[in-house]
């Protein structure tokens, strides 16, 4: 599977897991021979002004073959904050 589907696959999977709706991929580190470590922005909560939106951090952990083989949230942020999310 190519890079870009696995971190594809990553979104669709925080988006199922969630019921959120995922942003971007901010992160994607190889983590061994055939597992790969993708780090996914999820909208958590809209506001107004769209600068106070908070986004969840989450890291999936995907096989080579797109296969999920973990989950979980880091932290939260606000959009306009250059935190990196890990709260």
């Amino acid at each position: 599977m190519q890079v870009g589907e696995l971190a594809q696959r990553a979104r669709r999977q925080v988006s199922e897991l969630t019921g959120l709706p995922a942003e971007t991929v901010t992160g994607l580190n190889r983590a061994g021979d055939d597992r790969w470590v993708v780090t996914v922005e999820a909208l958590e909560l809209e506001r107004v002004p769209s600068t106070m939106d908070v986004l969840g951090t989450f890291e999936v952990t995907i096989s080579g073959d797109g296969e999920m083989l973990g989950f979980r949230r880091l932290g939260h942020r606000r959009r306009s904050s250059t935190e990196d999310g890990r709260s």
